[in-house]
């Protein structure tokens, strides 16, 4: 008997294993959506660093890229090593490190009252939202999909949206090293298939790059401002090869409608200045998440709608 098979026949243990798993990741997430803007900060810094050494060096000096100092030489500070998994976690007031028992989703937080155990500094309430966000989507996912091949990559698909959108309002940011292992997760998985086939896959990736940028150059070209990152193009490639080219129309249509709502919302009762741009990768993770789920009665309606 296979764990699917199990699974199939015990919906509770199928249900129990998705919501512990998904607030486990959920504290991950919170993790990666902290610390993957700095590290892509910390590798430009680098990177510009490098350029700049190797400008001065090939400019000055002989002529033949040597350059001659009077001054000693010495090694620069190796910074500290930073990623996803080192250094620990640390109250950013104290810098104390947080033990195990102070890092388990959604408990930790009840049990230290919200607080840090050392200086007593008050805890986001992010990270316990995140983290239960977290399991509530995939919970409905499951619930909508059962234990099958698609419930488990519509769950996965699900903790990348959380981690893009949360970087998204934050940074105006979203990370190739996300969009795109994404967008191969779909084309790879095309080949089984399990949401769409092979051929669906590659238009949908294609398509949903270009339409973006399209939409991207034709605003820039009218008002002479950027409307959007390349970031939401490569996201929107990504809903495409993981859903097929068919469902585009109804995700383009869902995110432009909800982004558009929001925007005046937000312009209309929190006096947003309009001027300032909000991300639109949040509503493109939203859109394609609902049509993960109910893309075809949706596409179905739209379909129909138009005829």
């Amino acid at each position: 008997m296979t764990l699917l098979d199990l699974l199939q026949q015990s919906p509770t243990t199928f249900y129990g294993l998705v919501a512990l798993v998904s607030l486990l990741v959920g504290s991950f997430l919170n993790v990666v959506i902290h610390r993957l803007p700095i590290m892509m900060e910390r590798a430009w810094r680098e990177g510009l660093e490098e350029f700049a050494e190797t400008e001065t060096s090939d400019g000055d000096g002989d002529g033949d890229g040597e350059r001659v100092s009077a001054e000693p030489s010495t090694a620069p500070e190796k910074p500290e090593k930073f990623n996803l998994a080192v250094p620990r976690s640390r109250c950013p007031s104290c810098n104390k490190e947080i033990t195990a028992w102070q890092n388990i989703p959604v408990l930790s937080y009840l049990m230290l009252a919200g607080t840090c155990p050392n200086c007593k500094t008050a805890i986001s309430k992010r990270y316990p939202i995140v983290e239960l966000v977290t399991m509530i989507l995939s919970l409905i996912v499951a619930w909508q999909l059962g234990p099958t091949p698609q419930a488990f990559l519509g769950i996965v698909v699900t903790w990348f949206f959380v981690a893009m959108t949360m970087i998204d309002v934050d940074h105006q940011l979203l990370p190739d090293s996300l969009t795109l292992p994404l967008m191969w997760i779909g084309l790879l998985v095309a080949l089984i298939p399990v949401f769409t086939d092979l051929q669906s896959a590659v238009v949908g990736a294609a398509a949903g790059y270009m339409v973006l940028w399209l939409v991207y150059q034709l605003f820039k070209l009218i008002t002479g401002k950027e409307g959007m990152g390349y970031g939401d193009f490569k996201l929107l490639a990504a809903i495409g090869a993981l859903l097929g080219w068919q469902a585009l129309p109804v995700v383009i249509l869902l995110s432009s409608l909800v982004g558009a709502v929001v925007g005046i919302a937000l312009i209309a009762v929190t006096g947003r200045d309009k001027n300032i741009p909000i991300p639109f990768g949040p509503y493109l993770a939203a859109a394609g998440w609902i049509a993960m789920l109910w893309g075809d009665d949706l596409s179905s309606w739209y379909y129909g709608f138009l005829s």
